[in-house]
């Protein structure tokens, strides 16, 4: 049974990535209705508020519920919310077996919609795919647990590790399809990160832009411990998105006042300069579950020195651009010992015409 169950998990963790980026605060999850070896229903949750995967299945299978496996990404959740209990749904079914990747480490399920099956007399299976599973949903893990977004950081660079030459120009050093690729990044994460200086040179909108024209713009975060951002700034005035400046109690009444009266959030987290743990945790309260960094090489060392880098992407494009002053993706006083330097582990590679994207998770 066990590799019938691999195979039929594997669809149901298929059919939950159809809505990357669409969940938060919520998990992806999947769910597949099988009876006679035979999938009759599959269903995934589309956005929080919305019915579950196990609901969408169920209502697609109807009367074949009665007696099948359901396969399902994530433990079916026990409590009321703004939907029902996907457990107690299940048990009314008349299910007969289900088979769940994960428990739910969300205190409020954390076993109980499976004992919930169980006590029904219903057959539960977990732990089928549960790396896969895991895998599927590290942002939603990592903000649950530790009440924090899932920090990704993003670089583009050439092959000899400069971000700019000398005199400061960027644009363009990868290609077009890499820079494509960036912005199906910025539609799955809740909210994209830069410092100050980034926000200074380059002006940008810091939005997506995708060819089908249906992306999600991230909510905009500049890190800016005096309060520096301008007003007239296009993440001030364009009324894309929401922009979030976090400063430092340097920052004073009057530029805080001013921002907020321009529509900006305003984020006090540090004394003289903005502490990004403290931030990180205040953006975990305000449910953004994931954050893109594409910031500077200050930026980029600052958190990574303090430990709060998740994954990285690095896009290498077939360039040397040379200089002592061009900029790196990480800059800082670096680290003093090779023993220090952070380790990547899960890399991946991939090709994007010519360009090389680096896919890698910080090791712990």
């Amino acid at each position: 049974m066990l590799l019938q169950d691999e195979y039929f998990m594997g669809e149901a963790l298929r059919v939950a990535r159809n809505a990357v980026g669409r969940t938060s605060p919520n998990p992806l999850v999947g769910a597949v209705i099988v009876k006679n070896g035979r999938i009759v229903a599959e269903g995934w949750h589309r956005k929080a508020g919305t019915p579950h995967a196990e609901i969408h299945a169920l209502n697609m299978a109807g009367d074949l519920a009665k007696g099948a496996t359901v396969y399902v990404t994530l433990e079916p959740c026990s409590h009321y919310g703004r939907t029902g209990p996907c457990a107690k749904a299940l048990v009314e079914a008349g299910v007969a077996r289900v088979v769940v990747a994960m428990l739910d480490p969300n205190p409020q399920v954390a076993g109980r919609g499976i004992k919930l099956l169980q006590d029904a007399g219903i057959e539960v299976e977990t732990g089928v795919c549960e790396n896969e599973a895991k895998r599927l949903n590290e942002v939603f893990l990592k903000w649950i647990t530790e009440g924090m977004p899932f920090v990704a950081l993003k670089t583009a660079m050439s092959l000899d590790g400069k971000i700019a030459t000398a005199t400061g120009q960027s644009q363009w050093i990868t290609n077009e399809e890499s820079r494509l690729w960036t912005h199906y990044l910025r539609d799955c994460h809740d909210g994209i990160m830069v410092g100050i200086n980034t926000a200074l040179k380059d002006n940008p909108s810091l939005t997506t832009r995708l060819p089908e024209g249906n992306g999600k713009n991230p909510v905009r975060i500049v890190v800016d411990s005096q309060g520096r951002l301008p007003l007239d700034a296009k993440l001030v005035t364009d009324n894309e998105a929401e922009t979030v400046v976090a400063v430092s109690q340097r920052a004073s009444d009057k530029t805080v006042q001013a921002l907020e009266k321009a529509g900006v959030k305003v984020i006090v987290a540090g004394e003289n300069k903005v502490d990004l743990r403290l931030l990180l945790q205040k953006l975990g309260e305000l449910n953004i579950c994931s954050v893109l960094v594409e910031g500077g090489g200050q930026l980029n060392f600052s958190l990574l020195k303090d430990d709060l880098v998740d994954k990285v992407y690095a896009f290498v494009a077939p360039k040397l651009i040379g200089g002592a002053d061009a900029l790196t993706p990480v800059e800082g006083a670096g680290f003093a010992e090779l023993s220090q330097a952070v380790q990547l582990t899960d890399v991946t590679t991939e090709l994007i015409n010519g360009d090389v994207l680096i896919t890698a998770r910080v090791a712990r």
